[in-house]
């Protein structure tokens, strides 16, 4: 993807506040920018960042980059190899990232709509709303989140839920250039204290609740809360010119005070709220009625994703739609069709049991999961749970206690573990399911995750719920430093179809 705008050495350097190094006798045009030195073509700017290991300019000598951006410890090294290329040298790079990529690609997120969403659990599903409603609305549409990016429909693989500064303005370009009008996208905590949104005009931003979740990263609740904060402060460089903010937590109640005139949505009856909504009923496979008021006015969604929470996901989408200018009912009659891969996925191979995938990684998203089964059926409830090891390990008890408060069966297995012990992080799971006190009548654990689905898909009896939570879309298991193919609906599915297939050898 090349500038459109021309954007050149010195006024990169002009923008950047950055001294420039080797300064070509004539200037140059830079059409790309990139922070893998790997993938920098020439004309590209290389941006070399301070790594953990070490600084990215050590890899600037093998880069085919026409020029560099770094900081002071990385010209040192630079200059040690005795390199003639332009360099712009700047106190902080993250700092100006973002606004050097969007002059680079000709400031693209200001040709069309953009909606961003953050929050702790809701952001994927309330994006894939969002795509879905604006779609049947009539926009064309751009992805970017958790699960990856679309444009238009069509996949493109990313490996971040907000990517680098320079990887998200050249994604913004391209789906100028293929004529997209809406851009919706994921924005993470980490992307906004790392300043991954620099340079990025958002006309709408949303905020869907808070809980326990990257206290690895953010020490506390309150820095947590603080990071988010960032999307919203008018005197936040981050700040979108408007908010959409669910007040349905004590976290939304709060963010809402810090923005300027926020769209309020509520679900749970509150006064004063501009969108709310309301579960009327639940169909046998999950479906729910909901009614909507918007702005005083009536509507009615029929919602093919269970759970309580896709509620609040769903008025939010509605209100962020309608902030960007889109017709309420159309978009309310899209999500008709919505659907989200590993969120509540059903996986049905003609059992008859409830058996489902999903991505539930934190305390409060595990609660919300046993809630939505146990308001689905009659029978049990069993849940295979685990941790991601190099996280946060302080939410691994409380995972472990909320899968025990709200399950039958607990069966602790691994998740990711990283270069952790496997069996210390099933440890901390299993001691919060046992001191929980809660509804679990068995707790087992069982190390590979295979084996742990064989065992909650052989539990199972007519009218009984299971669940697999954690992984839900992802298709890897990073044991090590190694990733092995792992898909959770692929396992669920194969552990029913042999029971299933055993079942009839029976009969």
């Amino acid at each position: 993807m090349n500038a459109v705008n021309g954007a050149t050495i010195r006024n990169l350097a002009q923008l950047a506040h950055a001294e420039l190094v080797n300064a070509p006798s004539e200037d140059m045009t830079v059409t790309s920018i990139s922070l893998d030195s790997s993938e920098v073509e020439p004309g590209g700017i290389f941006a070399a960042l301070p790594g953990t290991r070490a600084h990215g300019a050590s890899y600037a000598k093998d880069s085919k980059a026409s020029a560099l951006l770094t900081d002071a410890d990385g010209l040192a090294i630079i200059r040690s190899t005795k390199d003639p290329r332009p360099v712009l040298v700047v106190d902080n790079v993250r700092a100006v990232l973002g606004q050097v990529a969007a002059e680079v690609y000709g400031w693209p997120s200001t040709s069309m709509k953009l909606i961003g969403v953050t929050g702790t659990s809701g952001k994927t599903t309330t994006t894939y709303m969002l795509e879905r409603g604006l779609a049947a609305a009539g926009c064309k549409v751009g992805l970017i989140g958790t699960t990856g990016t679309r444009i238009a429909g069509e996949d493109v693989p990313t490996k971040l839920t907000t990517p680098e500064a320079p990887k998200l303005q050249e994604l913004f370009a391209r789906m100028r250039d293929a004529g997209v009008t809406h851009v919706v996208m994921e924005v993470s905590s980490h992307a906004l204290m790392l300043g991954r949104v620099g340079g990025t005009q958002f006309d709408v931003a949303g905020f869907t609740n808070l809980s326990q979740d990257h206290l690895d990263f953010h020490s506390t609740m309150e820095e947590y809360f603080e990071a988010k904060a960032l999307f919203f402060d008018p005197e936040s460089p981050y700040a979108a010119e408007k908010s959409v903010i669910c007040v349905d937590d004590q976290w939304g109640v709060k963010m809402a005070g810090i923005a300027k005139d926020p769209v309020l949505v509520g679900t749970r009856g509150q006064d004063g709220v501009d969108v709310s909504a309301h579960q009327e009923s639940v169909d046998a496979t999950g479906v729910q009625h909901i009614s909507l008021e918007v702005r005083g006015a009536p509507h009615t969604l029929m919602l093919p994703m269970p759970g309580k929470f896709n509620v609040a996901n769903a008025a939010l989408a509605v209100a962020l739609a309608t902030e960007v200018g889109v017709d309420a009912e159309a978009f309310i009659q899209g999500l008709s069709g919505a659907s989200v891969p590993g969120r509540m996925e059903p996986i049905d191979c003609g059992q008859e049991f409830v058996a489902v995938v999903d991505y539930a990684h934190k305390p409060a998203a595990i609660a919300a999961v046993l809630e939505t089964l146990r308001g689905q059926v009659s029978g049990r409830v069993g849940i295979v749970v685990g941790a991601g090891g190099d996280r946060d390990a302080s939410k691994r008890a409380v995972m472990g206690a909320e899968s025990a408060k709200g399950a039958d069966l607990v069966i602790v297995t691994d998740d990711n573990p990283r270069t952790e012990d496997p069996a210390a992080i099933r440890a901390a799971v299993l001691a919060g399911a046992r001191e929980a006190g809660g509804r679990a009548q068995e707790i087992r654990e069982v190390a590979g995750r295979a084996a742990a689905i064989d065992q909650l898909v052989a539990w199972a009896k007519p009218g009984d719920a299971i669940i697999a939570v954690g992984k839900g879309h992802e298709v890897g298991q990073i044991i090590g430093e190694t990733t092995h193919h792992f898909d959770d609906r692929e396992e669920m599915r194969r552990a029913l179809t042999a029971r299933m297939g055993a079942s009839e050898e029976m009969d």
